[in-house]
């Protein structure tokens, strides 16, 4: 599979619909496969913490989930196809989970945010198996608390249920961190960190009108609906300088 490196952070240089192909491959395998959406902020971290670094550039499929990306490897002439969302993706496994009968379970969020997702889900779509969810305030690898009894507990209820597809909405860095040391215990096929889709599921948050999302300013959408996000937003500026003064930045 075809990657550009931005600042060491190994993005797969695909589309929407060949990155739905490859997970859809993933479902037809007995195994687990793991999926990461890093978009600026994450690779701006990354790219001083070995350990995420690492732990991104080991997963199955990682996609460009942030407009950044995209300008920046633009910037220095090893362009990605197009941004693909870990939102875009998740809605359309929850259509593939619908047609080819795969099962569907949802990690994260607040205790009454992932029970109103897992309910609203239930009642939209009749024919989608949504065999389970767990709120992400239980004690494990995510909070530094490594094979607690309650993480131990969440993996027995998950193996039991046994879903095909699971939505980790943890939040970066912790979904990654769970991923990485629990993902292989899992009876699953497909795991992915999708942040904060499951509060949109809920209804919780919102995503940007689609208007925004054309323009490529959903950012922009999110600064101005909640203007407490301007310290995670100011890392799009910062990422594009990066770029523009390190040569070796995108390989």
């Amino acid at each position: 599979m075809d990657k550009v490196s931005i600042f060491g952070v190994d993005i797969c240089n695909v589309n929407f619909n060949e990155a739905i192909d490859i997970i859809k491959g993933f479902l037809k395998e007995d195994k687990m496969h793991t999926v990461v959406t890093p978009n600026t902020e994450i690779v701006m971290d990354a790219k001083n913490n070995p350990e995420l670094r690492e732990i991104l550039n080991t997963k199955d499929l990682s996609v460009p989930d942030g407009i950044g990306l995209i300008y920046g490897a633009k910037i220095r002439k090893k362009p990605l196809k197009e941004r693909v969302t870990g939102f875009d993706i998740s809605m359309k496994l929850i259509d593939i989970a619908r047609e080819e009968g795969y099962s569907l379970y949802l990690l994260g969020t607040k205790p009454e945010v992932v029970e109103k997702a897992y309910l609203n889900l239930r009642e939209k779509y009749s024919d989608l198996n949504v065999v389970g969810y767990h709120h992400g305030y239980f004690k494990g690898t995510h909070l530094g608390i490594k094979d607690h009894e309650e993480e131990i507990e969440v993996i027995r209820e998950i193996n039991e249920l046994k879903p095909d597809i699971i939505f980790l909405g943890l939040g970066y860095p912790k979904q990654e961190l769970w991923m990485e040391e629990n993902a292989k215990k899992l009876k699953s096929k497909l795991i992915i960190g999708n942040g904060g889709v499951i509060d949109i599921l809920a209804g919780e948050s919102k995503r940007a009108p689609d208007i925004f999302i054309k323009l490529n300013l959903e950012w922009f959408y999110r600064l101005v609906t909640n203007p407490s996000r301007i310290k995670r937003q100011i890392a799009i500026p910062k990422f594009l300088v990066s770029i523009l003064l390190d040569r070796d930045s995108v390989k």
